[in-house]
């Protein structure tokens, strides 16, 4: 059963993430996926068999997020370049609509991706905290 609280603060903390350290460290943008997925599952209260369904689901809400926001930083742009241009706004509107559905797109795909090992690595930390630590 899915929690949407903690999905929904797990795709929020992605999103946030994702784009803090992609414009700081770029090299290091994977870990907001990651982080947010884990912390998605960690979060859960239930018992819980699908972690990596559940931190799937905070990647696929924090890529859309990601591309929602690129969405009006394209439109940003694409009004001043149609100020000074009416014609060739119109061709780079167009075209920057194209790049943030494929950006989008592609923030979802990795973003879930990542988000799953995320909701995998917080499954196996609840679990080891249900089992004790006299196993190790």
């Amino acid at each position: 059963m899915t929690e949407w609280t903690a999905v929904g603060i797990g795709g929020v903390v992605t999103a946030g993430l994702t784009i803090v350290l992609a414009l700081v460290f770029f090299p290091l943008f994977f870990l907001g996926p990651i982080v947010g997925g884990f912390l998605a599952v960690y979060l859960m209260k239930d018992e819980f068999e699908s972690g990596i369904i559940n931190g799937a689901l905070a990647g696929v809400i924090g890529g859309l997020i990601i591309g929602i926001l690129s969405l009006f930083g394209i439109g940003i742009i694409a009004a001043v370049i149609a100020v000074l241009a009416a014609q060739i706004g119109l061709a780079v509107g167009a075209l920057g609509i194209l790049i943030v559905i494929f950006f989008t797109i592609l923030a979802v795909f990795i973003c879930g991706i990542l988000s799953a090992i995320g909701g995998a690595i917080g499954e196996y930390v609840q679990s080891a905290g249900r089992r004790g630590y006299e196993n190790y």
